[in-house]
């Protein structure tokens, strides 16, 4: 059963305590906690909480819990009749001594707010990447910017591997095409994306990639040029499957003298320099090559990376 409408006068009661429109002209200002309300009207904690429960009571205020915590904030969705005394109220109230020293005190307690978190990284700086780490992973910042990706975008993380990638990229493109050659690297792949509806998993080799002409807008090549006995070849069949102006991103090693990698993990090139791979891109039908070092990361115990970016030009029309 919902509780009866009440009148204009009983609203004007609940707004004739001064401390309660102190309140409320606060939390109209900025969310709060009892204690920084406290601090910011010179108020007993005791006596805002139960201004603050009567306010509550009669919707003027809302709250939220984070924690321990508890948020205060003006509600935002008052009625006609509330939002239109509240205003009358606020009014009469504006530029008054109390309300500018109001005023100050709020703005002293949201800079200790900021005091606290600058105090806190003064002394955290030296740690604060191993703190960040041990917290939320080691690259959480590059994972969350896949959300900046186009959610139709049709990817080929070619090469896929063990699927890794492709499972960081399906929740925020239209579709994931994951392509290997290895029949174990896929069934580990099938495995770690079986959840994802938008991601096909399917054999096939870069030089003879298992797609349609022109079906990708992204292409995807991590750490798996290497691998490819002619590199040149797999560059032309990328192209091919990507749209035109389709964008295709290379990552993988610098050149480097690490023969034993030849034997060890089947590797057929020590790195690629950017004069060889630009020659190669443009041969296939690249523009716009962008080879770019990564930063070597001090713990890693292989080779310097590179990421190179490309742009696929038009294919030439054929002359029948």
């Amino acid at each position: 059963m919902t509780a009866p409408r009440l009148s204009i006068h009983d609203r004007m009661v609940e707004l004739a305590d001064t401390s309660r429109c102190r309140l409320l002209a606060a939390l109209e200002r900025q969310e709060l906690t009892v204690g920084e309300l406290a601090a910011a009207l010179q108020l007993p904690q005791s006596t805002v909480s139960r201004h603050l429960r009567i306010l509550a009571d009669q919707d003027w205020v809302s709250s939220r819990a984070e924690g321990s915590s508890r948020w205060y904030r003006r509600n935002p969705l008052l009625d006609a009749d509330m939002l239109g005394l509240w205003e009358l109220v606020r009014g009469a109230m504006a530029n008054t001594p109390a309300a500018l020293q109001d005023d100050a005190r709020i703005d002293a307690v949201i800079a200790t707010r900021r005091s606290v978190t600058q105090a806190f990284f003064a002394t955290a700086s030296a740690e604060w990447d191993a703190l960040r780490t041990d917290m939320f992973g080691a690259r959480a910042d590059l994972a969350a910017t896949f959300a900046l990706l186009d959610p139709d975008l049709v990817v080929g993380d070619l090469g896929c591997g063990t699927g890794s990638l492709s499972a960081a990229l399906a929740p925020h493109v239209g579709h994931v095409h994951a392509i290997d050659a290895s029949p174990a690297m896929l069934d580990a792949a099938a495995t770690r994306l079986g959840a994802f509806d938008n991601v096909s998993v399917t054999e096939g080799t870069l030089e003879a990639l298992p797609l349609e002409t022109g079906v990708l807008d992204v292409a995807l090549l991590t750490l798996v040029l290497h691998h490819v006995a002619d590199p040149a070849r797999a560059l032309r069949e990328v192209h091919r499957v990507l749209r035109p102006a389709g964008r295709l991103l290379i990552t993988d090693m610098r050149p480097h003298t690490h023969e034993r990698y030849r034997e060890q993990m089947g590797h057929v090139w020590l790195g690629f320099s950017e004069a060889v791979l630009s020659a190669w891109l443009h041969e296939a039908g690249f523009d716009r090559v962008r080879y770019v070092p990564i930063p070597v990361d001090a713990e890693a115990s292989g080779p310097a990376l590179f990421s190179c970016t490309a742009v696929a030009m038009p294919r030439p029309l054929m002359v029948v």
